[in-house]
């Protein structure tokens, strides 16, 4: 069935700001940019940072996981805070708290008080992403959507690409501290040129200015906050094997249904969830949810990969990765001039098939590639994210208000982030319990008698004793070093098994996108929407 509504504008939709729209994307990605690389550009440093604070490394984990979760939180509820003090103030005080935060994290001294210090942070930098999201689309008339999502998508899929690499050479050079000093001179850019070009529409000013919805809020944070503890500290406690991960998902579950619940009934909610009702956001959020699964995971795989089996150091397993920006970069620039002209149905199939393509590259690793083979992939995989990120997000946002944006632009970024936080547990999950599963099939095919294990003993036990070993300690040693084979080899298969499942993943999205209806960007006061 085809037909075409016309949408009358109504006035807010006619507002332009007055300041050029690249300026404010240029305001805005210059803070968005700063925090999405602080979410990655800490992990390398972890070893440091808690070697420096007398800490051990679990304790180091929560440097992560309490940014994670502040950073979470505030997600959803940006679009409220947005319509209770406004857009522009929001993300100039989210900008100040990050700034000031990290300034915090560079000097402390215990790991409490990092830990305190990177939940400013996430507080400061959890708004951010949806900001910049509902800024970007609001500026630009919508027959540039595609530009701005290419340029906000420029940001976001580039900045965790090489902030491993930007942190190793830092922590490796300076010091761990320098990774959030660097912050300051960039927030502070930030701050100003927020406050030059940064503009609030005027429908937003006369939006809802009313008392908070406590309740909801407090549903919200103990839901994302309980799922967040389980998905980063499951693997380390086995799971639903230890009480406390099950009664903690016990207690997301009941906040999670408390939470809608709420929003559903109360008049003036945290989040809009009438929101989801609109088809094409729904599948889109869906998609993006997916997506996020498919590249966090895929992100977190390959340099543990490196790092582990190949030997590689943190700086240079970055550099074997960080061609994927290259490749994002050439197709954010190529999506976002072509999105006005093509379905974004079909940019969204083609990006998926490349992608899964790409990924299951990937699966084709073994002990003796080089880095060749992991640089090829990965600009594969970098160029598909332009074709997926642009069209995903305009189609997704393309049948809503303007002033529905901001709310809507959190809860698409939030499931994005917790299909990554799903997809990285999963993926971890999966190479122990796959190498496990591995190793006691190929452990359990050699025996006394097989003469390629005896081979491989005898080969072992003589270099052993030709570097100057008696035959007693030669023979052990061989085992030795046959039993690490066997598990190099193991691990290795549950990589590869990793990322087969990522990789058709990807693929399994592209029957998904026949579900978006089209939408053809307006070209004057009115909107057409064709299904």
């Amino acid at each position: 069935m085809s037909a075409t509504t016309q949408i009358a504008a109504p006035e807010q939709a006619q507002w332009t700001p007055s300041a050029n729209p690249w300026a404010i994307a240029a305001a805005v990605m210059t803070a968005t940019f700063m925090v999405v690389l602080d979410s990655s550009v800490a992990n390398v440093a972890l070893p440091h940072i808690a070697g420096n604070l007398s800490a051990s490394n679990d304790e180091a984990t929560w440097v992560l996981t309490s940014y994670l979760v502040s950073n979470a939180i505030m997600l959803p509820a940006t679009g409220w805070i947005s319509r209770r003090i406004g857009r522009k103030r929001l993300l100039m005080l989210s900008i100040l708290i990050f700034t000031g935060a990290s300034m915090l994290c560079g000097a402390a001294i215990t790991m409490p008080m990092l830990i305190v210090a990177r939940i400013l942070q996430g507080i400061g930098g959890g708004g951010m992403q949806p900001l910049a999201q509902a800024i970007l689309l609001e500026s630009f008339p919508p027959t540039q959507h595609g530009k701005a999502m290419a340029v906000y998508g420029t940001g976001i899929v580039v900045a965790p690409v090489i902030g491993p690499t930007l942190g190793g050479w830092i922590t490796d050079s300076y010091s761990w501290r320098w990774i959030f000093y660097i912050n300051l001179p960039v927030g502070v850019l930030a701050f100003f040129l927020a406050g030059m070009f940064v503009e609030d529409p005027p429908y937003l000013k006369a939006a809802f200015r009313g008392a908070i919805d406590a309740l909801g809020f407090g549903l919200m944070a103990l839901w994302l906050g309980t799922l967040q503890l389980v998905l980063d500290k499951g693997q380390e406690a086995d799971w639903f094997e230890a009480d406390w991960i099950r009664w903690t998902l016990a207690v997301s579950v009941i906040a999670f249904v408390g939470f809608i619940v709420r929003e559903l009934k109360v008049r003036e909610p945290i989040v809009q969830l009438h929101v989801l009702l609109n088809r094409n956001f729904t599948v889109g959020t869906i998609v993006t949810g997916i997506y996020g699964f498919v590249l966090y995971a895929s992100t977190a795989l390959l340099p543990l990969f490196l790092q582990t089996l190949l030997g590689y150091s943190a700086f240079d397993s970055g550099l074997a990765v960080s061609p994927r920006g290259f490749g994002s970069i050439a197709s954010m620039i190529v999506a976002g001039m072509i999105a006005s002209r093509i379905d974004g149905r079909w940019m969204l199939m083609f990006g998926f098939f490349v992608f899964g393509v790409s990924t299951l590259m990937l699966s084709r690793l073994n002990l003796g590639i080089g880095m060749a083979s992991v640089i090829v992939p990965n600009i594969l995989n970098g160029f598909a994210g332009g074709f997926v990120f642009v069209p995903l997000t305009t189609m997704a946002m393309g049948r809503l208000q303007r002033q529905e944006i901001g709310n809507a632009a959190g809860i698409y970024n939030l499931v994005r982030n917790i299909g990554g936080s799903v997809g990285i547990a999963t993926a971890t999950a999966l190479l122990v319990r796959r190498s496990q599963i591995h190793q006691n099939y190929l452990a359990g095919s050699i025996s006394a008698t097989d003469p390629v294990a005896n081979g491989a003993a005898a080969g072992f036990a003589s270099a052993m004793h030709s570097a100057g070993a008696d035959a007693v300690t030669a023979h052990q040693m061989a085992l030795g070093a046959l039993y690490r084979s066997l598990q190099q080899q193991a691990l290795l298969m549950s990589y590869v098994d990793a990322f087969r499942l990522l990789g058709y993943l990807a693929l399994l999205c592209i029957p998904f996108i026949l579900l978006f209806q089209a939408v053809r960007k307006p070209t004057g006061r009115s909107i057409s929407i064709e299904e």
